[in-house]
Formats: C-alpha cells, sequence, structure tokens
C-alpha cells in the first residue's frame, strides 16, 4: 500500500506523540502551537543545522544538510537535520557526480538528553532514506548540544517495529478526528501547550459523578 502525500504523517510528530498522545493530537490534529524555552532553544539549534546551502565534504565524508525524506510505504515525511554520506566502495551507493560508493548516515540534532522518543524519530528517517535510495542503514548518530557529544545508535528491529507501531496508532487517531483525553504526569511542566491542554481540567470530575457523590453523601 502506498499513501497520497496529502495524506503524509510529520516524522517530527513521532516525538510529539512518544511525549503525550494528547500533545501530538493538539498539535498535528487539531494545529494548535505554542512555543516555551524548550521549543524555542530546539528551533535556534536546528535553524544552525538546517542550513540546506551548505554542503561539506571532510574527508572521505559528504555531509548535507536539511534533506527532505519521504516513504510511500509509510505515509510519511519530514527533514534530517544532517545526512553524511561516508564512501564505503564495498557497501555504499553512488551519489551523482561523486566517485565511489556512500555509505547512508543520518544524524538527528537534539538539545537534552537521550530519549526513546529521539531514537524512533531517527530510526523512522532511516527507514525513508533505505526506501528513497534503495539501501540498508544499521546505524546512525544522535547529537546533542547539551554535550557537544554525539552517539551512535544501532537502528535495530524493535526500534523499526516500534515505529510502526506508533504510526498506525498516529493513523488511526489521526483518520478518525481523534483527539486523547490527558493523562497528566510531571512531563505536563514541561509542555507547551499545558495553556491549551488545561490537563488540571482532565482530572476535575464530571458534572454526573458531582452529583452522584453528593446524593450518597445525603443518603
Amino acid at each position: 500500500m502506498e499513501y497520497p502525500e496529502e495524506d503524509y504523517l510529520m516524522i517530527s510528530g513521532i516525538q510529539h506523540f512518544e511525549f503525550c498522545r494528547r500533545q501530538w493530537a493538539l498539535i498535528h490534529i487539531e494545529q494548535q502551537w505554542a512555543d516555551n524555552y524548550l521549543t524555542v532553544s530546539g528551533e535556534l539549534m536546528h535553524e544552525r543545522a538546517h542550513d540546506k546551502d551548505l554542503t561539506e565534504k571532510r574527508g572521505n565524508t559528504v555531509i548535507t544538510r536539511a534533506m527532505r525524506v519521504f516513504s510511500k510505504t509509510l505515509g510519511i515525511s519530514g527533514e534530517c537535520d544532517v545526512v553524511e554520506f561516508v564512501r564505503n566502495d564495498k557497501c555504499g551507493i553512488s551519489i551523482f557526480g561523486r566517485e565511489g560508493r556512500y555509505r547512508v548516515v543520518p544524524v538527528e540534532y537534539k538539545n537534552g538528553e537521550l530519549k526513546q522518543a529521539d531514537l524512533l524519530q531517527l530510526a523512522a528517517q532511516a527507514m525513508c532514506l533505505e526506501e528513497m535510495l534503495c539501501c540498508e542503514i544499521p546505524y546512525g548518530f544522535m547529537y546533542y548540544a547539551k554535550t557537544r557529544h554525539r552517539e551512535k545508535i544501532e537502528l535495530t528491529t524493535a526500534l523499526r517495529e516500534q515505529v510502526l507501531k506508533d504510526l498506525l496508532e498516529m493513523r488511526k487517531y489521526y483518520n478518525d478526528k481523534y483527539t486523547p483525553k490527558v493523562k497528566k504526569s510531571k512531563s505536563c511542566n514541561a509542555c507547551s501547550l499545558k495553556d491549551v491542554c488545561l490537563p488540571k481540567l482532565g482530572t476535575t470530575p464530571s458534572a454526573r459523578k458531582y452529583i452522584d457523590y453528593m446524593l450518597s453523601e445525603e443518603s
């Protein structure tokens, strides 16, 4: 099955979805957004990484930025922060205008610490690149601005299966135009949409439950 382009989900939505199903729905279904210091700092960091006009060559590595990627079979699209093409004549792919063959390595930039959601986003990008370039991508890298260190990430079968599982659930909510109810947690304090989501209201009992409670107290 192939999805039409107008039905593509955003790869970046995987991170929102892993953080909170309701946050993802507010952004990607209801088209609501609000910034806080975390989202602004993240955007500033990505602006530096996403210089589309900058292509570098460092030794045997060609570095591209802000590369658009998509998958017709997964129905997703997005943008890779960095994709490195590392010279590997044994198991690489050809690049137009370049001699030799190259292994494809996606690199995702983040501000904070390593999270499962980051790994899934990287895996989804790799799955798109594999489909587009007809190649295999066994690993990628996560670069964290806070530590100025990057970590090699093995793109395991388990990660790929979780991507597929998340996309299936996301697609169901998206098609049904369903926004899940709030599940209040400590993470709500860091969410830029907390004033839109109003998580405290989600813990308020309904009028019917309040009336039933009052009647039971009087009896």
